[in-house]
């Protein structure tokens, strides 16, 4: 350790952002350029080298964390990028998009500011980009066995590049017209600009992976013909059926779901489109739900100058500290404001007080609309504690010409791919596999969020690291790949939290 104290001496600090006035009026990513370098070092030296560091347990990854952070400390950041490497295929994409359970997770959040772990990743990921340091590497030798990815988000594209680096023949099939999943089409540019992307599937190109653009597995292509053409298939679809609001008024124009809207945004930063046919522009817009894809909706109709927007949250207001029930070293439930409400409390009309746009406790009851059947207000009502019933009495109005549901997502989309294949269920709806990623057909696998249920992106990419090592099993009988979780495996819970000592 290049400084056995600077966990006392050196306080956390954060990657410093644009300000709102400069980035609401572009697609840039919030954060100054180049704003790690001058602190990394220091931040990383924060790190206390546990000798039981459980931020290895909260990223299912297994990402070696202090390896790295003395590694950065020391100023090595070649040996800091190739141990990043090794478990993490894309760092550049989690330090951006993951809400970094290593962190609530460290050792020194127990009782001071935790090691900004998630930084110190970022800042090895851009480094070793601008340095030259993430080279293809294509296999030395081919297998001659053949693999179909089935979906192109973080699950299919891990899977594909580590079953691609072991020498196997992989093509990847997207049903959209460009590889990425949700995080080309999901993710504002704001929080991953497509570049880093596309230099990412660059890099699997130039190794060998092959990927075929617009083919819907099961509708385009035969998935049972798709299975019979290759020695393995893995399904990672992800879980885009997204969840319902089945309130008087839904039928209603102006009223879209949250993957209606973000796509088109992101089509029109792209250049495919001029104008988006789902603008906030000039509009009062309600955002309905309580996640990141929330948080998503409502930057992106700031930076389309939206007249006002507001957000309805059915949960109760979070602690503002980490609540008893949700001990160390869980990933805790509270009150968090994403970089969009910060700059939604900037922007907030002055008739608002509350810098938070949030009502929280909140059920929607109905959607007003006009004579011309366009949705001009939204009801909503108290949510009741545990039942988020609307109670009788508590009606409130917003007025809204664009509603946006942000809900998440009941699992993968069932139809095609799964009834040709003859894939079972299980019993959250999602598709069903064995402690193996196999889905029960012979040589199917399934990865990701179509298997997990709606996840985190870390866990998308460890889902795909963990079934391209089951393939290769599979094809080879030789567990040369890493598999760092089960299945089986989950977050840290506060059942999982032995209690303390009497």
């Amino acid at each position: 350790m290049a400084d056995a104290k600077a966990f006392l001496n050196t306080p956390r600090l954060l990657r410093a952002r644009r300000t709102v006035a400069a980035r609401v009026h572009d697609w840039e990513e919030v954060y100054q350029r180049r704003a790690l370098l001058p602190i990394i070092s220091d931040q990383a030296a924060r790190c206390m080298d546990c000798g039981l560091p459980f931020c290895h347990q909260a990223c299912p990854l297994g990402n070696l964390v202090p390896e790295w952070n003395r590694l950065v400390s020391e100023d090595d950041w070649s040996d800091a990028v190739e141990r990043l490497g090794a478990t993490n295929n894309f760092p550049e994409f989690t330090g951006r998009l993951c809400p970094a359970p290593c962190e609530s997770a460290c050792v020194l959040a127990i009782n001071a500011d935790a090691v900004t772990i998630k930084n110190v990743e970022l800042a090895i990921a851009d480094h070793a980009w601008e340095h030259g340091l993430e080279p293809p590497r294509p296999p030395e030798r081919r297998t001659g066995r053949t693999v179909a990815v089935v979906g192109s988000g973080p699950a299919g594209l891990a899977a594909a590049q580590q079953l691609t680096r072991a020498g196997h023949t992989v093509t990847v099939y997207e049903r959209t017209d460009r590889v990425g999943g949700l995080l080309r089409y999901g993710i504002p540019d704001f929080r991953l600009e497509k570049h880093r992307l596309d230099r990412r599937i660059d890099q699997l190109r130039a190794e060998g992976t092959r990927f075929r653009t617009g083919v819907a597995v099961g509708r385009d292509l035969p998935a049972d013909e798709l299975r019979a053409g290759c020695d393995a298939v893995v399904i990672a679809i992800g879980a885009t059926a997204w969840r319902e609001l089945p309130v008087p008024g839904r039928e209603s124009s102006g009223v879209h779901q949250a993957m209606e809207y973000l796509p088109l945004a992101n089509r029109v930063v792209a250049g495919d489109l001029d104008r988006s046919p789902v603008s906030a522009q000039g509009r009062h817009v309600v955002v309905i739900g309580g996640g990141d894809t929330a948080a998503d909706c409502i930057g992106t109709a700031l930076r389309q100058e939206a007249l006002d927007v507001r957000q309805l949250d059915i949960h109760p207001r979070p602690p503002e500290d980490r609540p008893e029930a949700q001990p160390w070293p869980v990933h805790p439930k509270v009150h968090r404001a994403t970089t969009s409400h910060e700059e939604a409390a900037e922007l907030r009309p002055p008739d608002l007080p509350d810098p938070d746009i949030r009502a929280y406790a909140s059920a929607t009851v109905r959607f007003d609309a006009d004579a011309g059947g366009h949705v001009s207000a939204v009801r909503f009502a108290d949510a009741e504690a545990g039942s988020r019933a609307p109670v009788p009495g508590t009606e409130h109005m917003l007025p809204a010409d664009l509603v946006l549901l942000a809900l998440g997502f009941a699992g993968p989309e069932h139809a095609g791919l799964a009834d040709q294949l003859g894939l079972g269920l299980d019993t959250r709806g999602n598709l069903a596999r064995d402690d193996r990623f196999a889905a029960g057909p012979d040589g199917v696998f399934v990865a990701g969020d179509a298997g997990r249920g709606q996840s985190l992106v870390v866990w998308a990419i460890a889902e795909g690291r963990a079934a391209a090592a089951a393939v290769h099993r599979y094809l080879t009988g030789h567990d040369e790949l890493p598999s760092p979780i089960t299945p089986a495996d989950h977050a840290i819970t506060p059942e999982d939290v032995p209690p303390l000592p009497a």
